[in-house]
């Protein structure tokens, strides 16, 4: 079956608003000041909070 009228772009641009990129949220480490996600432990230093630090590897190319 067709649609009887044509959808106008006012109503399709509103019914695709929420299609939208959202901005991704970053926070600061603490230690060493590099951005980092959010509960998420830091790339460059490992820092996840006082009494949790990760080991952070070099990657090594071939």
């Amino acid at each position: 079956m067709l649609p009887g009228k044509k959808t106008s772009k006012s109503r399709t641009r509103t019914r695709r608003s929420h299609h939208r990129l959202r901005p991704v949220n970053y926070s600061i480490c603490p230690k060493c000041g590099q951005a980092k996600l959010p509960h998420a432990a830091c790339a460059k230093c490992g820092y996840v909070n006082s009494t949790i630090t990760l080991k952070v590897g070099k990657e090594e190319s071939s």
